[in-house]
């Protein structure tokens, strides 16, 4: 993609960086930041004679926003969306850097696969980028060899995937978790239990279930069951996890707000729906608000949100994983989880913040 050349002064803006907001410039030169300052001198801008001044008087301005889980299509799924439809979203949407999951198809599970994946993205994308490398019970070869310095971690699904990514086998995950060569990003809800629910609600409403169950069959429990055992098995071989889109109030106690996010080797995940919607919302919603892991209570609802507040959670994503209309219309057990979000999540965050005045 082409980079924007020569230099650039916005001023006047009201900065919003590293917890604090400013009035001040923002110098730059080519592609790369130079200088965010209250006050710039003359001679820092010399020469001068290819600046363009921005006066942006009256308005804020942020960093380009980072999703660290996205569900982009590419490749297999196009028909859903792609690299490139959905970089422009996201760049229409504030987010300037995104990190795509290897659930595609073929699923990313060979190293051959996933630098194919950045190779269409090196011609598509119209924001930053990394990938997944996905993870299965029979792949520890291919993962080991995943350059960390390319890489933004392995995606372990503990429940819940599609293809060969389901990842239920004890001594997989526990070399997984043991040689990893980077971070491990999971998906916890327990399998079973799932099944288990599954079984029970299809048997009792049949093809006319309505979505409200879906926050019952992918339970509380499951999510728990779940998450602990990553987090046990993290704390016994120190490896770098990341809990990806938490949705029980349950949860909360298996994170740390003691400790300095610079320092942390187990750090958590909330989705922007999870912060939102409720399990009333299915009511009127339906599937299009059918994510997993499920949007449940309103008390988990709150609870995740005092947990983002007070640094028990670090991060905020979107899980954006678009499907089509058609699909998302179908009966229950027939309708596909997972929504488009990535145009609309730093919106959210904004009016989250206007809510709080």
């Amino acid at each position: 993609m082409p980079v924007s050349k020569g230099k650039k002064l916005i001023k006047n803006a009201f900065i919003v960086n590293e917890g604090k907001i400013f009035k001040g410039d923002v110098y730059i030169d080519g592609e790369r930041i130079k200088k965010v300052s209250e006050v710039f001198s003359d001679e820092e801008l010399i020469p001068n004679d290819d600046l363009q001044i921005i006066d942006t008087e009256g308005l804020y301005l942020f960093p380009g926003v980072i999703d660290d889980q996205v569900h982009f299509r590419d490749p297999g799924l196009t028909y859903k969306a792609d690299l490139y439809t959905e970089s422009k979203a996201a760049v229409a949407g504030g987010i300037t850097s995104f990190m795509d999951m290897p659930n595609t198809i073929p699923n990313a599970l060979t190293q051959e696969l996933l630098e194919d994946k950045y190779e269409a993205a090196s011609e598509k994308s119209l924001a930053n980028f990394s990938f997944y490398m996905g993870a299965s019970n029979d792949n520890i070869d291919e993962i080991v060899k995943t350059n960390p310095k390319k890489v933004c971690g392995i995606k372990v699904f503990m429940g819940s995937s599609t293809g060969n990514m389901l990842v239920d086998d004890d001594e997989a995950l526990r070399q997984i978790f043991s040689k990893a060569p980077t971070l491990i990003a999971v998906h916890c809800e327990d399998e079973a239990t799932i099944n288990r629910n599954n079984t029970k609600y299809f048997a009792e409403y049949g093809e006319d279930a309505p979505p409200k169950i879906h926050p019952l069959i992918r339970s509380s429990e499951a999510c728990f069951l779940s998450s602990s055992k990553a987090v046990s098995l993290a704390k016994k071989f120190n490896t770098r996890l990341h809990i990806l889109h938490l949705s029980t109030e349950a949860e909360m106690s298996l994170f740390d707000n003691s400790i300095p996010l610079n320092k942390k080797q187990i750090t958590a995940e909330v989705c922007i729906h999870h912060l939102w919607f409720s399990e009333e919302d299915y009511k009127e919603k339906g599937n299009f608000i059918k994510w997993n892991p499920a949007i449940k209570k309103a008390s988990d609802r709150d609870a995740l949100f005092n947990s983002l507040l007070n640094g028990k959670i670090d991060v905020v994503a979107t899980d954006h994983a678009p499907h089509t209309f058609e699909e998302k219309s179908k009966p229950y057990f027939q309708s596909p989880s997972g929504g488009p979000m990535i145009q609309h999540s730093l919106v959210a965050m904004l009016n989250f913040t206007k809510k709080a005045k």
